[in-house]
């Protein structure tokens, strides 16, 4: 990736409070709009996001770098370059990630922290990046990565269910290298990693599913990563096929939307393509929708 091209989405920067947020993009990709919405109807669901004539949808892929003034900190890093060549046709992979950053002037080298929200291949792509020479290298040579070590444990399984969402590329070499480091979080616990950015654990899309917390000045931001994947997935109920605990699902959205909704917490979407950011209200039918301007 020598040549400089332009990354699909312009990066998107955001002022919080004493913190900036830099929203970048690996490029939109392609999945089955059923698998997307679960059990709902596709005449509800595509009213919110249209499906092609396969029946897909367009999904981003949200990455969001915190500057706080001390700590350059990545949230989530995408598809990567470590698709097998039928996955990346059937998804449609970009690999813009690189070129987003270069956009944004922001050069790898100056990441410290690194978190994925678990490591589903769509997480955690560029945690690496396979060379043309077919090394294995670290996409951020001096961050820490952090991650749950159960997602870790539950990937190393390979259980018929979801092998193929991990990808081991992504997160083995960090591990061996010991630049990954591995949590122990309970549900609905918080854990400071650094000074105004600490992870949560909400499970259900996976048993360690992490949001990451962003506070600064008495605000909060909250990348909520595949408990919500989407602005289209507000509703209690609208989960996803790749949940592996959909009741789970539904009562940590209560949890989460307890909070998040009466303190105003801006809420980043990791898979809206069009909407990656934004607050929620209760409509007046007492359901949660995004907020009106």
């Amino acid at each position: 990736m020598s040549e400089k091209v332009s990354s699909e989405r312009k990066p998107i920067v955001q002022s919080f409070a004493n913190f900036e947020l830099t929203l970048l993009s690996d490029g939109s990709f392609y999945m089955d709009g059923g698998a997307m919405f679960g059990v709902v109807p596709k005449s509800m669901w595509e009213k919110r996001l249209p499906a092609d004539s396969q029946n897909r949808v367009t999904l981003g892929t949200n990455t969001v770098v915190v500057r706080t003034g001390k700590h350059t900190v990545v949230i989530e890093t995408g598809l990567g370059n470590k698709l097998a060549e039928k996955q990346r046709a059937i998804f449609d992979a970009k690999q813009q990630l690189p070129y987003s950053f270069q956009e944004a002037g922001i050069r790898p080298e100056e990441v410290d922290v690194v978190i994925n929200t678990h490591l589903h291949f769509d997480h955690c792509g560029w945690n690496t990046t396979l060379t043309p020479d077919g090394r294995i290298v670290p996409t951020f040579p001096n961050a820490r990565y952090i991650v749950h070590r159960g997602e870790v444990e539950h990937g190393h399984l390979q259980l018929e269910r979801d092998a193929v969402s991990y990808i081991s590329a992504n997160y083995d070499p960090l591990i061996e290298s010991g630049q990954m480091t591995l949590l122990d979080t309970k549900p609905g616990q918080e854990e400071s990693i650094v000074p105004g950015i600490s992870v949560e654990c909400y499970p259900g899309h996976t048993s360690q599913l992490l949001a990451v917390n962003i506070d600064s000045e008495g605000k909060r931001a909250c990348y909520i990563a595949d408990l919500i994947p989407t602005s289209a997935h507000l509703d209690l109920t609208w989960g996803m096929s790749y949940d592996l605990d959909p009741l789970t699902c539904i009562e940590q959205r209560k949890r989460f939307y307890a909070r998040a909704i009466p303190e105003k917490w801006l809420v980043l979407f990791t898979h809206d393509h069009f909407t990656p950011m934004g607050y929620i209200e209760w409509s007046d039918k007492g359901k949660p929708v995004m907020k009106r301007p």
